[in-house]
């Protein structure tokens, strides 16, 4: 992707302020002793190959690695000079050689990806250190309790600069609001760095028993990477899974074999234009992807059938969305999915179902989907029907609003409608999520 100028600009004052913090800390860092230098070692290591296996939170695409402990504990350990030199050597390495190991196929020139990720963390660290010159402290010992005031500040300083940095260059590549990302990533991943400042003060402490009692906490530090891992990578596997099944089912009727997915992306673009958060648009495409899995009860005498269904047979079909939601609800992924999957069927004027809702009592994210699984069905062929042209879809849209459409959501699917007319491609593209940080 082609960088806009204001990105390139912030990137390059990024790099800037990061070689003169480098500078600084080359001109006055030194070690003091030998178990420096081996701490020195040690932590360069355990950086680099945190950073390596960061975990990613598929959600945001923002990657969280053990390294936020080790930088810190390097900060309060080492000192705010050598830190900083440990960050460089450490992120360094470890972005050459992930590019060094992707497919050769993606081995391509990388520099101001590079650029960028190192020059956030060391401008982080480096902020965080400045704290503590100010107070007048190299090192923390962490013996007191302003100490441990200190330390913790230096952590709050790191993790909202951290965050600020990567949500800049976002917010200048797609345009999107700065406050609502730092928001949005401070609020999901607060605790995974509280545990993480944690893990850092307990290698200082530590540290003050002796150079080697530093490697008991890199027990329980590399059990809470592990198991992170683990969790994220069940809940991704987990959501792959049941959005497979769902493309299957898509697959027993070949008039709708991507139905799933194109509601999911129609979606998707329905909540953007209402200015929903991230994260609920990401449960809006969750929510989509899997909102037909129902329909594995249904028989095909029943889903494939070319005529109308009878009395007896709509009983059987109008159970799908139940089933939906109750093969997702003890699943965490979905948790906050479940109602939209269920009652994706109702109508703003009761008429749908399974309980009849009416108007917002109708969860949002389900009118959303209606909205976009409605369009799919006015825009696919079918046995019995050819798919209407785009100027009958709208008339047909805009008599649903009111009725079988949330008002607000069909002004949305119109005007999504609309634009996608003068730019094709416009339905294609969901909206970028959070990069790595």
């Amino acid at each position: 992707m082609k960088l806009p100028f204001r990105a390139k600009l912030y990137i390059l004052v990024l790099v800037v302020l990061a070689l003169a913090a480098l500078g600084v800390a080359v001109a006055n860092g030194s070690f003091q002793s030998a178990n420096e230098i081996v701490l020195f070692l040690i932590f360069t290591i355990l950086g680099l190959l945190a950073e390596v296996y960061g975990t990613l939170i598929p959600a945001y695409k923002w990657e969280i690695s053990s390294s936020v402990a080790i930088y810190l504990a390097g900060l309060y350990i080492l000192g705010p000079y050598l830190a900083v030199v440990l960050v460089l050597v450490s992120s360094l390495l470890s972005e050459i050689l992930l590019r060094w190991n992707a497919e050769p196929g993606r081995r391509r020139p990388s520099f101001v990806p590079i650029a960028f990720n190192v020059s956030q963390l060391v401008i982080t660290v480096s902020a965080a250190g400045f704290l503590m010159l100010a107070f007048g402290h190299l090192k923390l010992h962490l013996t007191s309790a302003f100490e441990y005031l200190l330390a913790i500040s230096c952590f709050l300083i790191y993790m909202l600069l951290n965050v600020s940095l990567v949500n800049g260059i976002v917010s200048l590549t797609e345009r999107k609001s700065f406050l609502h990302l730092a928001w949005e990533s401070t609020r999901q991943f607060f605790i995974q760095y509280v545990v993480l400042c944690v893990s850092a003060l307990l290698l200082a402490v530590l540290r003050s028993l002796s150079v080697w009692h530093v490697l008991l906490a890199l027990f329980p530090l590399t059990l809470v990477h592990v198991s992170f891992r683990g969790y994220v990578k069940l809940q991704t596997e987990t959501r792959t899974t049941f959005e497979h099944i769902s493309c299957l089912l898509d697959e027993r009727d070949h008039y709708t074999a991507v139905h799933s997915q194109e509601v999911a992306e129609l979606a998707v673009q329905i909540a953007g234009e209402m200015g929903l958060s991230q994260r609920e648009i990401e449960n809006v495409d969750i929510g989509a992807r899997v909102h037909d899995i129902g329909k594995v009860a249904v028989p095909d005498s029943i889903l494939l059938k070319p005529g109308p269904l009878t009395d007896e047979e709509w009983t059987v079909m109008k159970r799908h969305p139940v089933v939906s939601a109750e093969l997702i609800e003890n699943l965490e992924i979905y948790k906050e999915v479940v109602e939209a999957v269920r009652h994706e069927h109702e109508r703003w004027d009761g008429s749908g179902y399974p309980d009849g809702l009416v108007g917002e009592e109708i969860p949002l994210m389900a009118r959303i989907i209606a909205a976009a699984d409605i369009h799919n069905a006015l825009t696919t062929d079918r046995p019995y029907r050819k798919a209407f042209s785009p100027e009958q879809t709208i008339g047909m849209i805009e008599k649903m609003r009111g009725e079988d459409l949330d008002p607000t959501v069909a002004d949305a699917l119109l005007r999504v409608i609309r634009s996608s007319a003068a730019e094709p491609s416009a339905l294609e593209e969901i909206p970028a999520t959070v990069p790595e940080g």
